[in-house]
Formats: C-alpha cells, sequence, structure tokens
C-alpha cells in the first residue's frame, strides 16, 4: 500500500510530511497538487523527510504527499546515447518542448522515445534457459553503440517462450516471456534500476590496462587504469574542464558519461553547445553517439544535483555490463558536496569540517567504489569497466579543504593543477610535484609488453630530473645559478627541456592534441638521452655552453608539434641527428 501523508513543513527544498508511516528510505513520492518528485531521505516515526527534485516554490502545508512504492530509478534501453539529461534522467529537449525555455515544475515525461523503434537480432530461442544478466538480443543504438538488451540483474531467469524474430519494435514491446516455478516475467527492451544501488557484476580485475588519455603527463607520468578512479582538483581557471574534455574525448573508451554537476549554466551551456558539434576522432562519426551528458547547473534544483551523480555512474554501469569500457567524468564533485551540505542544514543536522555532512567520506567513498574493471553476469562472457574522474573545485585552490582531503582517501590517481602554472600558460596545468598515480607499477606490464621493456625505468629517470630540479630551484634562489656546478645547471635545461617539450600539451592544436603512446615513449626516450649524453659530453670535456648552443634543442622542443603520430620514424632520425651533434661538441666519439 501506498504511504499517504500531507505536507506539515517546508524549507527550500527540504519537505517534511506525516502520515508516512507506511513510507519506505529512500522511497519516491509525489509531492504536492504540482506532483513534484522527491525521495524521502529520512523516517522519524511517521514523519518523513523529503528533498525535493524541483523547486518548491509555492508548496503550502496540507497538500498531499503520496508513495510510489519504489526507490529512485533511472530507465535503462536503448536511445540513451546522445541525450542530455537533467540530475533524475529527464530529456532536457523533451521538457524544452513541454514548457519552452524555463522549464516547468510537475513535467512528467520518459527518458527515452518509448515509441521509435529499433531493429532487434534475438540471440536466444525459445526453450532455452536464461538467467540475470543473459544477452536476449541487440540492437543498433547509434554508429557507434550496438546495444545488447540484457534480463534484468534481479531476475529470477527461467524458460524463454513466446520470443520475438528478427524485426523493427518499440521499447514496449514484450520480447520474450521467462517462466520459473510456475511464474512468469516478461522482458521488454528496457527495464529499471534503482540508482543508489550498485549493478552486481560476476568478477572485479585487477587495475592492470591503462586508459589512454593521449595527454602525455597523464600517460607517461600519472597514468590512470581501465576501471580506476581519478581526481582533478584546482583553482578557479587552473584548466580542469578542457582537461576533463580531452579525457573525454580522446581516452580509449567506447562510451563517455559527461556530469555537468553544479558548474555555472554558461559554463554548461558551452558543453552542450560543443558536445554535439565534435567528432569522435577514431571513427569520424559525431561524438555524441557515444556519448550521454547530464546537466546539472548551479541554478537548477539543489537536490536533483546531489542524485545526479548516481544517475551518470547507474548509466555507466550499464553499459559496461554490456562489455564496453566507460568512462565517467564529473565536474565538479565540490558542487555536489555542497548539494548535500545544503540539504544537511535544512534537516537542522550536526554539521562536521567547514559546514559539511559528517557522512560526506561515506557517500564519496560510494560512489568512487563503483569503479572498475569486471567481468559481467550472465553469458556471453563481456569485460568491461567504468573508470570515475570527479573534478574538485576547492576554494581558492585549498587542497586542505574537506571534499579534496575525503577525495584523496578513495582515488588512486591525482592530478593536481597549479594556478601558478596556468597563469604562466603552461597547459595542462597539472603539478608533477604534488601529483601521484597508484597504478604505475600495475600498468608498468602493459607499457613494457606493448611499447618498449625500458619504458618504466626512463619514466622514473625523466622523473627523477624534475624532482632533482625541484630541489635546485631552492638554491639559485637564495644563491644564483653560477653557485652550481656543470652537471646541476644540466639537470635545469633538462628540465626546461621536459616541461616544454613533454609535460605541456596544447589541446587546440591539431597533432599536439592527442599523442599516442608511441610517440610519448619515443618524445620520452630523447629527453632521457639528451640527459646521458649531456652528462657524458661533460665528462668529455665538452662546456654547458656548447651543450646550450646545439640546434638540435629547439627541434626537439618543437617535435611534439612538428611530427604526427605517424611519422615516428623522424623521431628516430632526430636522435641519430642528436648523436652528431654530441660527436662535434666534444671530438670524441659518444658510445650508444
Amino acid at each position: 500500500m501506498a504511504a499517504q501523508g500531507r505536507i506539515v513543513w517546508v524549507s527550500g527544498p527540504a519537505v517534511k510530511a506525516d502520515g508516512m508511516s507506511d513510507a519506505k528510505m529512500y522511497e519516491t513520492v509525489v509531492v504536492g497538487n504540482s506532483k513534484l518528485v522527491g525521495e524521502v531521505i529520512r523516517l522519524t516515526g511517521d514523519v518523513a523527510f523529503i528533498q525535493v527534485y524541483e523547486s518548491t516554490s509555492g508548496l503550502k502545508p496540507g497538500e498531499p504527499v503520496v508513495g510510489t512504492g519504489n526507490p529512485l530509478s533511472v530507465l535503462l534501453g536503448p536511445g540513451i546515447i546522445g541525450q542530455i539529461y537533467d540530475g533524475i534522467q529527464r530529456p532536457l529537449k523533451e521538457l524544452s518542448k513541454a514548457s519552452g525555455s524555463f522549464i516547468g515544475r510537475g513535467i512528467t515525461t520518459t527518458p527515452v522515445d518509448m515509441v521509435k523503434k529499433f531493429h532487434f537480432v534475438p540471440s536466444v530461442s525459445n526453450g532455452d534457459e536464461v538467467a540475470a544478466g543473459n544477452v536476449l538480443g541487440t540492437v543498433q543504438e547509434t554508429d557507434l553503440i550496438l546495444h545488447s538488451i540484457m534480463v534484468p540483474p534481479d531476475h529470477p531467469g527461467g524458460k524463454i517462450s513466446n520470443m520475438v524474430s528478427e524485426g523493427d519494435y518499440n521499447l514496449e514491446t514484450v520480447l520474450a516471456t521467462t517462466e520459473k516455478d510456475g511464474q512468469k516475467i516478461q522482458l521488454k527492451m528496457y527495464h529499471r534500476w534503482p540508482v543508489r544501488k550498485p549493478r552486481p557484476y560476476h568478477t572485479r580485475y585487477d587495475p592492470t590496462v591503462p586508459l589512454l588519455t593521449g595527454q602525455r603527463v597523464i600517460d607517461t607520468f600519472f597514468p590512470i587504469a581501465k576501471g580506476g578512479t581519478g581526481s582533478i582538483p584546482g583553482a578557479f581557471g587552473t584548466g580542469k574542464t578542457v582537461t576533463l574534455h580531452q579525457i573525454a574525448k580522446w581516452a580509449d573508451s567506447q562510451v563517455v558519461v559527461y556530469i555537468g554537476c553544479g558548474e555555472r549554466g554558461n559554463e554548461m551551456t558551452e558543453v552542450l553547445v560543443e558536445f554535439p558539434h565534435l567528432k569522435d576522432p577514431r571513427s569520424g562519426k559525431p561524438l555524441m553517439d557515444r556519448t550521454v551528458l547530464v546537466a546539472n547547473t548551479s541554478n537548477m534544483p539543489v537536490a536533483a544535483r546531489e542524485a545526479s551523480i548516481y544517475t551518470g555512474v547507474t548509466i555507466a554501469e550499464y553499459y559496461r555490463d554490456m562489455g564496453y569500457d566507460v568512462v565517467l567524468v564529473a565536474d565538479s564533485t565540490s558542487r555536489w558536496a555542497e548539494s548535500l551540505r545544503e540539504m544537511s542544514g535544512r534537516l537542522e543536522e550536526m554539521p562536521a569540517e567547514e559546514g559539511y555532512p559528517s557522512y560526506l567520506a561515506s557517500r564519496l567513498a560510494e560512489f568512487y567504489e563503483r569503479a572498475g574493471r569486471v567481468k559481467a553476469v550472465g553469458s556471453p562472457n563481456r569485460d568491461g569497466s567504468v573508470t570515475l574522474v570527479g573534478a574538485v573545485s576547492p576554494s581558492g585552490g585549498d587542497f586542505t579543504e574537506p571534499v579534496t582531503t575525503h577525495t584523496m582517501r578513495f582515488i588512486k590517481t591525482f592530478w593536481a593543477l597549479d594556478a601558478k602554472l596556468a597563469y604562466s600558460r603552461h597547459y595542462p596545468s597539472i603539478n608533477w610535484m604534488n601529483s601521484y598515480s597508484g597504478y604505475l607499477g600495475d600498468i608498468a606490464k602493459w607499457w613494457g609488453e606493448n611499447i618498449n621493456s625500458d619504458w618504466l625505468s626512463l619514466r622514473s629517470e625523466a622523473y627523477g630530473v624534475l624532482q632533482r630540479e625541484d630541489t635546485l630551484k631552492e638554491i639559485v634562489r637564495l644563491l644564483g645559478p653560477e653557485a652550481l656546478p656543470d652537471e646541476e645547471k644540466l639537470i635545469l635545461e633538462v628540465a626546461r627541456m621536459l616541461k616544454i617539450g613533454l609535460l605541456q600539451q596544447n589541446s587546440f592544436d591539431d597533432v599536439d592534441t592527442y599523442c599516442s603512446p608511441q610517440k610519448q615513449y619515443k618524445l620520452l626516450k630523447l629527453s632521457v638521452e639528451f640527459y646521458k649524453r649531456g652528462q657524458q659530453a661533460l665528462k668529455e670535456g665538452a662546456s654547458l655552453a656548447d651543450i646550450r648552443a646545439m640546434t638540435i634543442i629547439p627541434t626537439l622542443l618543437k617535435a611534439r608539434m612538428d611530427i604526427k603520430d605517424d611519422e615516428i620514424p623522424k623521431l628516430d632520425q632526430l636522435d641519430i641527428d642528436m648523436k652528431e651533434q654530441f660527436k662535434s661538441i666534444t671530438g670524441v666519439k659518444v658510445s650508444n
């Protein structure tokens, strides 16, 4: 029996209703005469505290509250890809058709087009036994995504009957019926799943396969694995959004879920305008053919912002279960945490650090724990992954504030953006001294097998130069560069070359916007080779001035933009030219 109560108290997005003794935690309810969508978040006796996902302006005590009996769920089926949703999976295009430029309240619409027909190709027959997670058949959702129609994960299974033949059907068509112990259940192209409940999987794999983003500072120095977790914290203007766009566009994943969570309206507008026009770099098709956008700007209802993270990750898990690698980008988790803080304040809960609720850490953990590379339940065997990357927007770039510090407990890759680097036009402004990756050892084997066995040692040498330069900078600041011997001045020179030729990357340059793993390795090797040969040349009597005057240096620095991914042999030629120049300044043959 559905709970039925009356509003007794309204405070912003929080509503109190009595007479709700039949309600359940996290049950979806219909609030007021305007039929607003809400969710029960606390029960005290017969009084329910409800967070409302729409504006509560005009709500009055005495208006009815009716329970639906179901938790907040998303509809999962063909038609999700290419959509732009709000935080509770309402399609914004359909809402705008229904209410114009300003979204009205209480508008209900289906998340996908239930009438549109898809060409269904069955993969099971009448009489077959199916279990939860089994693939019934496929439909071509977009040019890039073959959508598997799966038995819901909570289905008891059974024997298939009344299976439809290959043909065009809409989402409401009954594809088949399962029977088990006298219970018959109809299967359609879609099912619903509670957003706060992780979808089950068969096995979780270790994170040993890198997620290649084409961004050198990420892939080479601070890599993330498929199914991994990462965070990009940074102050205003440090380039979080552009970095996230680059990851979304270039990462070697098949599906992208982009959550604009509490960002400014004009910034989200850029995403909504830009993404539909972007081309997928690998196929040439529109990027939206493999992207889902969840837009919940800072001026939209605060409770829906809290739900948007869960809506996005549930959609990501759904495509993971089909065997796809999914990248979920959340921009930003700080705004999501602020929505928790606002709701907590409305409910008069005891605040913790900086006013955030005491359960902030556990909510962040719940979100990031849904990442992973897994074997899906059911047959045939399918391996998929969800990689979670969350932006954090700490006030004034203060990484000691609660959202950043709690996030660091649950993620393994930390890309710290630096305002000083951004202001000096060094992009991406990822600070190589404050950032780290916990996946380095796990994915080194992949680089060794697929690119070169000495990748990890080269990466360690290059990073060692950057660390040494950071130490020397303090000496230079106190005593001046002349206090250093030539060997350490060489370190400063090579570190400068690494920063310009490797760590910097121009996302608006046609060549430099993406860098293949092979090219990243060659550029890294050239830098390390230059350092080794420079050390040897100094021992052979060459002066530092001779090394700095080498004409190969500007060519090395520009190689990232001048040499395309399919012109790798040119980098080998640069190595030969570099050897010749070192030989000429020492007069002694430099050994290989």
